[in-house]
């Protein structure tokens, strides 16, 4: 099957075709740094990590582009409120990005490109824009006409001419038109400020995504990204300025991941359900907010609830608890372990519909709980018959398959035992019972069994197991675990 991708700005699935095979180009709007990221953030930053991880499973030879906006209203307003350098603030909440995404696990993009270090590149596109008409300067001020460009529009599908009778016109706007929008902004007193052709200002935030993905992706590129609430205007002013700068579209196709919701509600700082990624990392394991975001297709809204990352983290901790039987099924130089061609032939179909993640994943699970029960089977086999041998060749080569897409989706990059702990303690904290006390309770049952008081240590086993704790009697003693299903 061929990867086909829902393109924004057609409305359909596409098949994707790269201008330069198999190299592509692929940009995506990274944040402005004035504060720490959010859920939101983290949705939209694992989305597109998958999406230029698959395709590089793909076989595609992708050039990552993902920019940092480093100089804006906010951040100024920001530094005015810590009393300290506007390109202070930036740094500082640059570190934190990168601190926040190394914790989920990211791979780094191949350039990480800062508005400010771009901006000759973004005035020498604005000079074009004026030198064709398209844009004009006011006091210091330079704007994009928006009705110069006939197809603006076309990626948010909406009209100009509602447009325009939606707008509030402001006192004192200096604008030719409501819709115009700045690409150079005339300094005012105190603010940071670069020299122009029209005087000490600085961009306008939709031109710096132009000119950095122009200058590390060419006229035209492959693939944009961003959230979906970039679509407009960001993102319909990113295509009329470049456009309208080169006479050509400057991507080929528009992806756009769908929203975080808190508890059925939209996330904000007013409504007290603000999360930042800090905050959900010190409740959850990375993996487990990975996998939770993954569970829905890319463009549907997701709702993060206690109750979503708990099924998030029991699901997982399936596929660990499979992945932890890994070294007991070293091979034998004569036994080399292959992929399970099927499994690696439906999960490259299913990712190849537009990236569906949430179907693969339910794939995935569909094949653990095959793989389990071949496990148990193997479990209660004769070690030294021919058939014990057959279903531990079929049992590696499973394991390393769920291993090897899993980590195509940036999971299971954790030790399983490792993980299969921190879900047995997250269990137990979940019972209100600590080790201790765990602990306890087996000793009282090794007791009554000790004194044949089968009854009671029966009844302890029981009492657990309600709790989802299993034992497993052993020659050295029981053993607990969890109850994963």
């Amino acid at each position: 099957m061929t990867l086909r991708i829902y393109n924004t700005l057609t409305g359909k699935k596409e098949e994707f075709t790269p201008i330069s095979p198999p190299k592509v180009g692929m940009y995506v709007c990274g944040v402005t740094v004035y504060d720490l990221c959010h859920i939101g953030h983290a949705r939209s930053a694992i989305v597109f990590d998958v999406i230029y991880r698959y395709l590089r499973h793909s076989g595609f030879d992708v050039n990552y582009i993902r920019n940092f906006t480093d100089i804006d209203d906010k951040i100024i307003n920001r530094a005015k409120e810590l009393s300290i350098e506007w390109d202070e603030v930036a740094t500082k909440f640059i570190d934190e990005f990168n601190i926040d995404m190394a914790a989920l696990g990211l791979l780094k993009p191949n350039i990480e490109p800062k508005a400010t270090d771009h901006i000759s590149e973004m005035i020498e596109m604005i000079q074009s824009l004026v030198d064709n008409g398209k844009a004009y300067e006011i006091n210091g001020s330079v704007y994009f006409s928006v009705k110069s460009f006939p197809q603006y529009g076309s990626l948010s599908k909406r009209n100009i001419e509602e447009l325009q009778s939606g707008i509030r016109i402001e006192i004192n706007d200096e604008k030719q038109d409501p819709l115009d929008f700045a690409l150079w902004k005339a300094s005012k007193p105190g603010e940071p400020a670069w020299e122009s052709p029209w005087g000490s200002g600085r961009p306008g935030w939709h031109i710096e995504c132009s000119a950095m993905s122009r200058k590390y992706l060419g006229i035209t590129f492959d693939i944009h990204g961003g959230g979906k609430d970039l679509v407009f205007p960001h993102h319909e002013n990113e295509i009329a300025q470049s456009h309208a700068c080169s006479g050509e579209a400057p991507v080929n196709v528009w992806l756009h991941n769908g929203f975080v919701n808190v508890n059925a509600e939209k996330m904000s700082k007013s409504l007290g359900n603000f999360c930042t990624i800090k905050d959900a990392l010190a409740l959850y394991h990375p993996e487990i907010i990975r996998y939770f975001v993954l569970t829905s297709h890319y463009r549907s809204p997701v709702d993060f609830t206690d109750t979503a990352l708990s099924d998030a983290r029991k699901n997982l901790a399936r596929f660990y608890d499979l992945l932890s039987i890994e070294n007991s099924l070293v091979p034998s130089e004569s036994d080399s372990i292959k992929s399970d061609s099927s499994m690696v032939t439906k999960f490259n179909e299913l990712m190849d519909d537009d990236f569906n993640t949430a179907t693969t994943l339910a794939y995935l699970g569909s094949e653990l709980r095959k793989y389990n029960k071949i496990r148990a089977e193997f479990e209660r086999m004769h070690q030294k018959s021919e058939r014990y041998e057959k279903a531990k060749h079929h049992l590696k080569r499973g394991v390393f398959t769920l291993r090897q897409l899993g980590q195509t989706l940036g999971l299971f990059m954790e030790k399983p035992d490792n993980f299969v702990k921190q879900f047995k303690a997250a269990k137990l904290t979940e019972v209100g019972m600590s080790n201790d006390e765990l602990e306890l309770q087996i000793d009282e049952r090794e007791k009554a069994r000790a004194e044949k008081n089968f009854e009671k240590a029966d009844q302890l086993r029981d009492n657990l197991a309600k709790k989802g704790i299993r034992l497993q009697d052993t020659p050295k003693g029981a053993v607990w675990t969890v109850d994963f299903n």
